[in-house]
């Protein structure tokens, strides 16, 4: 076990993953569930991205490649999808909820837990520490920083049903203002790496 790679890579991918920010975004997609769905929902996300995050670190960089796609295209595309999730937000329009389509991987899983920059990130930090030892670490690093998003899912699951119906729709378009600002910016930074 690589301390180092461990510290380093939880730290860097809690931070990115933003547990906290991604709470309130999650209640507001999926304001429309029942608990045991939604709790459904927050595993189903944090499985899916865990699974993303550590597959685009062992093989990301073999795809990327291939597809001709460098991170600066991941980020615009991360973040395209993003603004689309957000506009849904601000005009108060509901999200999908049925077997057709499933918020718990897209938006959730992906791009707002597992986006660009925890996949680059995790791209990067796997290539840093190319032993046995510090793959191990830093896939375990990456499963306990999902770990922290899952559990401030469940805890935001929770606190939701104290919340008046009023006030998670006003706060359903403040985050949507705010997710949207995030998406602008993951644009803007996908056009700076590439210019």
């Amino acid at each position: 076990m690589n301390w180092r790679a461990f510290g380093e890579t939880f730290v860097t991918l809690f931070v990115i993953t933003d547990p906290l920010g991604n709470a309130p975004v999650f209640l507001t997609i999926t304001r429309k569930m029942r608990p045991a769905e939604r709790q459904r929902a927050a595993i189903r996300a944090v499985i899916a991205a865990g699974a993303l995050i550590v597959g685009f670190a062992m093989f990301g960089e073999l795809i990327l490649r291939y597809l001709h796609v460098s991170i600066g295209s991941l980020s615009i595309a991360g973040g395209l999808l993003l603004l689309l999730v957000a506009l849904e937000m601000l005009r108060g329009t509901d999200f999908p909820t049925g077997d057709s389509e499933d918020v718990a991987l897209v938006p959730l899983a992906t791009p707002l837990v597992a986006g660009p920059g925890a996949i680059a990130t995790s791209m990067v930090l796997w290539r840093t520490y190319p032993s046995a030892g510090g793959h191990a670490s830093v896939v375990i690093a990456i499963l306990a920083a999902v770990a922290c998003v899952g559990l401030a899912l469940l805890v935001a699951e929770r606190v939701t049903r104290t919340i008046n119906p009023g006030i998670l729709s006003f706060l359903t378009r403040v985050f949507g203002l705010l997710l949207s600002a995030i998406a602008v910016q993951l644009v803007v930074d996908g056009v700076r790496s590439l210019v």
